[in-house]
């Protein structure tokens, strides 16, 4: 089934595929690529979720970007319209973050932000 959409619902940067791609290569299962959704919690109400995936799961909306597939959840769609995820190593840290338009803030550790869904009126194209 073909989208009509032309745009993707996330983008990767370079060190973000890289480390996905080591992840999925390194799995003792038979890792797809990754799964990105969102669930309730941390202080901030939300928090980033990921798995690798198996299998895709219905309603999966599939990135492929630099050679690694990222599945992102269908009930997360709205929420990362636009996000742009990196993984970065810091003195302290080493993890996935992302810069998400939707976001409207975030806890004071990072772990857990507050997100509102995309206004897809401002995404469709002006005529």
């Amino acid at each position: 089934m073909a989208s009509a959409r032309k745009f993707q619902v996330m983008s990767l940067t370079d060190a973000a595929a890289d480390r996905v791609k080591e992840l999925v290569d390194n799995s003792d299962k038979n890792a797809l690529g990754l799964r990105v959704g969102i669930k309730k919690g941390g202080c901030a109400g939300m928090e980033y979720t990921m798995e690798l995936v198996e299998e895709q799961k219905a309603g999966d909306d599939v990135i492929e970007d630099k050679g690694v597939k990222l599945f992102v959840d269908p009930s997360a769609v709205l929420f990362l319209l636009g996000t742009e995820m990196d993984f970065e190593v810091t003195k302290f840290r080493s993890g996935f973050v992302f810069k998400n338009p939707n976001e409207v803030s975030a806890c004071g550790c990072g772990e857990s932000v507050s997100l509102q869904a995309a206004d897809l009126n401002a995404l469709a194209p002006q005529a």
